[in-house]
């Protein structure tokens, strides 16, 4: 008899049962460009609605025990996955406008989104990494929408390596593990772990899952794809730089039982998040292209979101995960807005802050931030945290330099800093009660490098602001990107060396590896 515990089973299979049915009628139906994104936008919306129910009714039920399992934070990525896919259809259905190739786009488009609702409720080695692998695949499709662009066919290329070395590192991992553990479930690893610890055999099995999530996210050095990728429709960027590169994250989230003990996997990660935060970050601040800075603030927030891993917030790593994702969505869908605002911004002069400001707004904000952690008990972060975050609030506080500016508006300026962060603050431990069925497992070890992290790239980025004249060397590494992505453009060319470019638009000369390197930097 059925039941309504069988209806709350089979619920989490529907979102990606919808998308899946969506892709094949594409492929097999010839409908107008107009039917074509109907059906995808009435699908769209069905497994939104799916993925909402599932979030209400469906937080306990097993789908598939020791494959597919449900969990609350899963659930409510389904939800804001789901979500921006049907507003990126929305978009590209007025973006493509009488392109070709708009059946093809949609077919990868419900494809991307099937295997990321399987990845969120994977409970397998096989699930996951087959998952997270047709996530690549079909997303190549979507990079490569106009195929006579180089470089939009150099960067997909360029993913698929990594993607590939990632999916090779996942493999070595579930062997080791599935050989330790005896099952390839995660829930039977999870139990494993508690009953008998951590073996050499799942050391190397977290650290190559470590490797794989920096392959997968794009952290430095193998970032320069999700640089180049910006030859995609604007669509496709908001797909992959709201959704796709924040898949890391949630693996990280999902893998946290064992990376609690996998202390050297952690110091990897830690290592290379924090480079990734210090280098990337100073680069977006000296890019001047819309795009191309976001896709750097990318690059950045991710070894930011990894490195709230690698010190053992997760719920922190989560939070991070979806207002990133809202964010990145925006920022590139309203695109030409932003152009617009800041070619206005550029008529007028910004006065940089004072020096003064910038050495005390750090202080006061964690001052701020400490004191509210005192006044609430259950704040769930360390102290280190507190003063991340007050880093985090200090240009707030920040005042001009320049004279013509009254004692009175300073200190209201001020004032207004200092609420703005309080507010921050106050939200922060608003939305870390939620209940998304996270542990954090703080280290202070990591905890002290990841706060040493963000004050050099504070001191760093003070630096370029009040005194520019004095970093002028550094200022030039940045806008090339410290040039870290040129060994893997090389070994991309050397791969690759002859059919990166169609034939059509092919110079009568033959390019060498080398040119197309500095090619790629321009």
């Amino acid at each position: 008899m059925f039941t309504l515990s069988h209806l709350t089973s089979l619920l989490p299979w529907a979102p990606p049962a919808a998308m899946f049915v969506t892709a094949l009628a594409l492929m097999l139906a010839r409908p107008t460009p107009q039917g074509l994104w109907r059906l995808f936008q009435a699908t769209s919306m069905l497994a939104l609605a799916l993925a909402v129910l599932s979030l209400c009714l469906a937080r306990g039920a097993r789908p598939w025990p020791g494959v597919l399992q449900v969990s609350v934070i899963g659930l409510v990525l389904a939800v804001l996955v789901q979500g921006l896919g049907a507003v990126i259809g929305a978009f590209s259905a007025r973006y493509l406008q009488g392109e070709g190739g708009q059946r093809q786009y949609a077919v990868a488009l419900a494809a991307v989104l099937t295997a990321v609702h399987l990845l969120l409720l994977a409970d397998h080695w096989l699930v996951l990494i087959a998952a997270w692998a047709a996530v690549g695949l079909a997303l190549e499709h979507l990079l490569c929408f106009y195929p006579e662009r180089p470089f939009a066919r150099l960067a997909a290329y360029k993913k698929r390596i990594a993607d590939r070395l990632a999916d090779l590192l996942l493999g070595v991992a579930a062997l080791l593990a599935w050989s330790a553990t005896g099952s390839g479930s995660l829930s039977a690893l999870w139990q494993h772990l508690a009953a008998h610890g951590m073996s050499a055999g799942l050391q190397v099995s977290a650290l190559c899952v470590v490797l794989a999530v920096i392959l997968r996210t794009a952290l430095l050095p193998v970032h320069g794809w999700l640089i180049q990728v910006m030859e995609a429709p604007t669509p496709v960027s908001a797909l992959l730089h709201a959704g796709v590169v924040n898949l890391g994250g949630f693996v990280l989230i999902r893998f946290a039982p064992l990376l609690q003990q996998a202390i050297p996997a952690r110091s990897v990660l830690l290592l290379m998040a924090v480079a990734t935060v210090l280098l990337a970050g100073m680069v977006m601040l000296t890019r001047i292209s819309i795009k191309v800075r976001l896709a750097w603030s990318t690059v950045a927030q991710m070894g930011f979101m990894l490195l709230e891993c690698a010190a053992g917030l997760y719920t922190f790593a989560a939070l991070h995960l979806i207002g990133h994702s809202l964010y990145k969505a925006h920022a590139f869908l309203s695109a030409s807005s932003v152009v617009r605002e800041t070619r206005l911004q550029a008529l007028h002069d910004k006065a940089q802050p004072s020096a003064a400001s910038v050495i005390v707004a750090p202080l006061a904000s964690s001052a701020v931030v400490l004191a509210l952690q005192t006044l609430h008990a259950h704040t769930g972060w360390p102290w280190w945290w507190s003063v991340v975050l007050g880093l985090a609030w200090a240009p707030l506080l920040w005042l001009p330099q320049t004279s013509t500016v009254s004692t009175a508006m300073r200190l209201r300026s001020w004032l207004l800093g200092l609420t703005g962060a309080a507010g921050l603050t106050v939200a922060a431990m608003l939305l870390h009660l939620l209940p998304l069925g996270l542990d954090d497992f703080a280290q202070p070890l990591f905890g002290m490098a990841t706060l040493a992290g963000m004050l050099a790239l504070y001191g760093c980025v003070a630096l370029l602001l009040v005194r520019p004249q004095a970093m002028t060397a550094w200022r030039r590494r940045s806008y090339a990107g410290f040039y870290l992505d040129e060994a893997y453009t090389r070994l991309a060319l050397q791969l690759w060396p002859a059919r990166w470019a169609p034939q059509a638009r092919r110079a009568p000369h033959r390019a060498t590896p080398s040119t197309l390197a500095s090619d790629t930097q321009g």
